[in-house]
């Protein structure tokens, strides 16, 4: 998929319409394929409770939520993509383990996954009985509990098990990146040492062949729900971390959009649809003779998925307008400070009895503000589009 011009807005380019087409049928195709596009850092703590909540009871949910409006925050413990891959981890050593025989190779399974736990089970105290973090007293948890801010034992032990799930790409193992390796460079000296022979056709075409074998540079995901749920979470993170978003400018937009419960909810309907469907397809391997029905429920069930595809998209057009904002941002703090520098320059030479003025660069200067403010005002406006076509399907 070509990458539009970043020099101009996206509207210059394209249509309302192509837009939203291009980037939904990007969004497809990630999920469709469990992996998406480029690397991307791991989910931010902020995300990742906004994702486990969609795990969680409506009680528990409202609980998170009144905290989060306090500033009171879940424990650290290092980022909770690490926490996923560790319980993943955990769960290949301890299978090994029990397909394994009695003997050498068993025994050093089972260390690697007992090594493993005690991590986990440090991430669980830390997250389930962090004194810095929960009331401990009767009066405390009394007053949280008066205040709708006190996570019971049991819903802290929840929201451990649904961090444990945080979506986050599945590793590279050692292997896949030393074959990925090895057919770049055989690839490469194929294409030069067949240049300029007889043979340059037939090596130009094994070259291609064993290039295209080359993996792009993707993060990959066990299913398509992790693959949503990251992609959300991702775009989550890059909104909230935009200069533009949090400007004066998008000052409506912010109000409009609440982007920590609309992950939430695009992540309670994720995980509720992917229960569903496995308790569906459960009931089919065991009472085959009502496939018919269950495949009709599944099918029921598409809309649902079309619609978590659609919101997510709908964040990415933010997230796209946003990265484009955020350098016409860029320009005007330019231009400010290219103003001041202009200004202080024109009053020491006034000061000094030249009357030469550098007009042509203030006016230079003057014209890049104009044309990033408009620019500003046309995003303003595409936002509200975005904002409202997410917010309806709440």
């Amino acid at each position: 998929m070509t990458e539009p011009d970043r020099s101009r807005a996206p509207m210059d380019f394209e249509s309302e319409l192509e837009r939203r087409e291009r980037i939904a049928a990007q969004v497809r195709r990630w999920c469709d394929q469990c992996r998406i596009d480029g690397r991307r850092e791991p989910l931010s703590d902020d995300a990742a409770i906004a994702i486990a909540s969609g795990h969680l009871d409506d009680p528990a949910r409202a609980i998170l939520a009144a905290r989060r409006s306090l500033a009171r925050r879940i424990p650290d413990i290092g980022g909770f993509g690490e926490l996923r891959r560790l319980s993943d981890e955990r769960e290949r050593f301890a299978a090994r383990a029990a397909a394994q025989r009695p003997g050498v190779s068993r025994l050093m399974l089972e260390h690697r996954a007992s090594e493993i736990d005690k991590r986990i089970r440090s991430a669980r105290q830390a997250i389930v009985h962090s004194p810095a973090h929960y009331a401990q007293g009767v009066r405390a948890v009394r007053r949280e509990r008066r205040d709708g801010i006190h996570l019971e034992i049991e819903q802290r032990e929840a929201l451990f098990r649904a961090l444990q799930h945080t979506p986050a790409p599945i590793p590279v193992a050692a292997v896949d990146r030393a074959r990925d390796t090895v057919l770049s460079i055989a690839s490469d000296r194929l294409g030069r040492w067949s240049e300029h022979t007889p043979a340059a056709e037939t090596g130009r075409r094994a070259a291609e062949v064993l290039a295209r074998q080359v993996p792009g540079e993707a993060d990959r995901f066990v299913d398509r729900y992790d693959t949503l749920l990251f992609l959300a979470g991702a775009l989550y993170d890059q909104i909230e971390s935009s200069p533009a978003w949090h400007s004066e400018h998008l000052a409506v937009q912010r109000t409009q959009l609440n982007l920590t419960d609309e992950l939430t909810q695009i992540a309670t309907d994720a995980v509720a649809l992917r229960g569903l469907l496995a308790e569906l397809e459960d009931a089919i391997d065991t009472a085959p003779a009502a496939r018919a029905g269950f495949e009709s429920r599944i099918a029921a069930l598409d809309p649902v998925w079309a619609q978590l595809l659609d919101r997510v998209a709908a964040l990415a057009r933010i997230g796209d307008l946003l990265e484009f904002a955020d350098g016409r941002m860029a320009m005007v703090d330019v231009a400010e400070r290219a103003a001041n520098l202009d200004a202080r320059i024109d009053d020491l030479i006034g000061r000094s009895g030249s009357r030469e003025l550098s007009t042509d660069n203030t006016n230079f200067v003057g014209d890049q503000f104009g044309g990033a403010a408009e620019s500003i005002g046309v995003l303003q406006s595409a936002l509200l589009g975005d904002i409202a076509e997410l917010t309806a399907k709440d």
